[in-house]
């Protein structure tokens, strides 16, 4: 198990990798439709605490195996199998994900976590043993990981037991979420990994199509539970085809930018580019359950207010926006949209659900899409005119 080197010409996705993906679509899946049920019920805000915790559980599993792969994968017997015991994690923490968000037991999410950290840490310690020069770094990975591991466990068993103070739940996940976040910057201390940057940037945009992906899927619940409730409304056609219009602007907005050669020039930049597309990612997931609660209340009643409908599509939608510029302007030279077209199209997406009490969950929809097709329309005009004043630029491959 050598290094890959960084500069590796055409480097892109395995078919393992992208197998990888598959158990991720499951576990989005069952987090999203949690999170949609609780909008529905009028509890949004009690089940976006839950949802967050158990996406950073999948988000980071997830972010464990690519910058992994990204650095040693040798794609043999060994690597398969192991990767084969992270995927049985990810399966058995999909299940365990309606226990965690509807009644706060984390006992399956646990298992599956210690499944994952198994197969990873059998990969750094093989790391170590078979790259005599980054040893320290692939050792350190595995002892922390392995810490880490205990950590979560022991929580869960002094919660089960009842020793574990009620008001001293949620910090002590913040408190082992940080220190999980700090593992790589700790261990890549003695020696960086090889990570290639142009199969990351590819990694994070496959994984941000499968999230648009179970928002389709999302909207498409909804769609099917106003069908069942009654006959086909304006309403329900607004906000189905506003729907897939928004999401195609957000796909359109991610990639205006090619992060590969950002990231390849800017390297020192990775940590806060890869932990920003926390936010991303979460926000596309909520994103889901917000339409699907949208397109669902418009054959027939659900519990929640008019205004916190509005709510469950303006902020995922908004706080999209403001970290995709975010993480954009830490890898190009000059960012394609400016501060202050973001800045004002937030506000306006923020403020447009208090008016849907007055006029209705299609016209907020509506407003939001044109406001998205609208951002991306001037980034695109404004891209093309700054191309055409630099004059032709050559190709970089990755």
């Amino acid at each position: 198990m050598s290094a890959r080197p960084i500069d590796e010409p055409h480097r892109a996705s395995s078919q393992l990798e992208l197998l990888f993906d598959l158990t991720f679509v499951v576990a989005v899946a069952s987090v999203t439709a949690q999170l949609a049920h609780s909008i529905a019920d009028g509890h949004g805000l009690a089940g976006l605490l839950p949802f967050l915790q158990v996406f950073f559980s999948i988000w980071w599993a997830w972010m464990n195996f690519t910058w992994f792969a990204s650095s040693y994968d040798t794609d043999d017997v060994a690597y398969r199998l192991l990767t084969m015991v992270q995927m049985a994690g990810v399966l058995t923490l999909a299940a365990g994900v309606p226990a965690a968000a509807g009644h706060s037991d984390y006992g399956i999410i646990t298992l599956g976590y210690v499944i994952m950290r198994i197969g990873l840490v059998a990969q750094w310690l093989r790391a170590g043993l078979e790259d005599p020069a980054r040893r320290r770094t692939a050792l350190r990975y595995a002892a922390g990981i392995s810490l880490l591991t205990m950590g979560w466990v022991l929580r869960f068993l002094l919660a089960e037991t009842g020793a574990l103070p009620s008001f001293s739940g949620l910090p002590l996940i913040v408190c082992l979420d940080v220190l999980e976040l700090a593992v790589p910057l700790w261990a890549e201390r003695p020696r960086a990994t090889t990570w290639h940057p142009h199969h990351i940037a590819e990694r994070y945009g496959l994984f941000t199509i499968i999230l648009l992906g179970e928002s389709v899927l999302a909207a498409s619940r909804g769609v099917a539970g106003a069908l069942e409730a009654g006959e086909i409304r304006v309403p329900f056609v607004v906000i189905a085809g506003c729907g897939l219009v928004l999401l195609f602007a957000l796909w359109w907005l991610y990639f205006l930018v090619q992060a590969g050669q950002g990231l390849s020039d800017r390297r020192h930049r990775s940590y806060l580019w890869g932990y920003g597309h926390y936010g991303i990612f979460a926000a596309l997931a909520a994103l889901g359950a917000g339409l699907e609660v949208a397109v669902e209340q418009s054959g027939r009643e659900v519990e929640a207010s008019s205004l916190a409908l509005g709510y469950a599509v303006a902020i995922p939608v908004g706080v999209f926006l403001a970290l995709l510029w975010a993480v954009h302007a830490l890898v190009v030279a000059e960012a394609v949209t400016y501060p202050a077209a973001v800045l004002g199209c937030v506000t306006l997406i923020l403020l447009l659900p208090l008016a849907t009490p007055w006029t209705g969950m299609a016209a907020v929809v509506a407003a939001i899409t044109a406001i998205c097709v609208l951002l991306l329309a001037v980034t695109i005009m404004t891209a093309a005119a700054g191309a055409r004043r630099q004059g032709p630029q050559p190709s970089n491959s990755g």
